[in-house]
This record gives structure tokens, sequence and C-alpha cells, in this order.
């Protein structure tokens, strides 16, 4: 097996993970999921310079979201940074945790750069959960350019881990962890903890 071959193993399920289920009271196909933290750079409204990627809930246990890739995600001249398409995936992919009411965070995450993403564009990600096995949760991408249907920007592979809330409150700034658990709304309030590591 070559070097390159390995990590791709890494994000493959095991022949005994099981198919995902969608639990009950997911949101409904459709339904648009919101930031999850107001400050996170993927989803959240309160990072002025953020993706500000928002994602509806799709059929069995996907999801699919948008992003325009503006200056401040610029990377080569009028081409977004490949760290922000990254980080768009993953913050897609890990959306789909919702759907499994689990919190969960990156264990591994694995990016294909098909194409450019110029400034300006649109990009449409669509992702779904393949298999869980234990508290493992795989999970699948694809980001295309200017609709669902344009040709294919980026693709990803990952791998979530499902953690328990004492992940966050142990390793997270204390002041960040205290208003995210004293926000009422307890929506909100779970959500806040749905964040990709």
């Amino acid at each position: 097996m070559s070097g390159t071959d390995e990590p791709r193993a890494l994000t493959t399920p095991p022949q005994d993970a099981v198919a995902p289920v969608r639990h009950p009271d997911a949101p409904a196909p459709g339904e648009l999921l919101g930031a999850h933290y107001d400050r996170c750079f993927g989803c959240g409204t309160g990072q002025p310079h953020g993706l500000h990627l928002a994602a509806r809930a799709g059929d069995g246990v996907s999801v699919r979201a948008e992003f325009t890739v503006k200056e401040a995600h610029q990377g080569a001249p009028g081409l977004a940074h490949g760290g922000v398409l990254a980080t768009a995936l993953d913050e897609t992919l890990g959306s789909l945790n919702w759907l499994l009411r689990v919190i969960a965070v990156t264990g591994r995450l694995e990016t294909d750069y098909v194409r450019p993403v110029p400034l300006g564009t649109v990009l449409h990600l669509d992702a779904r959960i393949t298999a869980v096995h234990g508290r493992k949760i795989y999970s699948t991408a694809v980001g295309r350019i200017g609709s669902p249907d344009g040709p294919v920007a980026v693709r990803a592979q990952a791998v979530f881990i499902e953690v328990k809330v004492d992940h966050f409150i142990d390793n997270g700034r204390t002041e960040e962890i205290r208003a995210a658990m004293a926000d009422p709304d307890q929506v909100r309030r779970a959500r806040a903890f749905e964040v990709n590591l």
C-alpha cells in the first residue's frame, strides 16, 4: 500500500459499520439548520469575514449548504483559498451530526481539490453520512460551482467522533463556554457544542 492509499483507508467505514439512522427529532427535510454558534467561522453570523454557510436538512441523513466566496476568502489572486474550501466542507459535514442528534468533532478530513473556485462564486455543497461504527461517523461531501448540478470543485471524506459536552467544557475558553451554557434557547444551547475540532 502506498503512502497516498493509507490515509484513504482511515475514512472508509469498516466492514461491520452500520447504516446511519436519522433521529426522529431531527430537523425536517428542507429546514434551515441555522448557525450552531454565532461566533463560528463557518456558519456564525457574528464573524464578519466568516463563511456564513447556510445548511438545510436533506432527505435521509444528508444536508445541502451553500456559501459565496468573498474577498476575505481569497488565496491566490481572484480565487478561493484552499483552507477556506476545506472549512466549508468541514462545516457542512459537521452539520450532518444534527440529523443524528449527537455531538461530534472532526477526527479526520480528507479534501480533494478538483478545480479552482473564483471569487464571487456560490459554492453548493451536498453531504451525507455513509456509515456509523461505534463513536465514529463516516461521511462524504461534494462542492459544486454555481449550482447544485454545476461542475465539481471540491470533494471530501471525513470521520467524526461522538463526544460528550465535557469535551468542550474541559477544553474551551471559559467565558465562551459560560455564555453558550447561559443561552435561554435550549436548541441554540445544544447546537453551540456541535463544533468541529
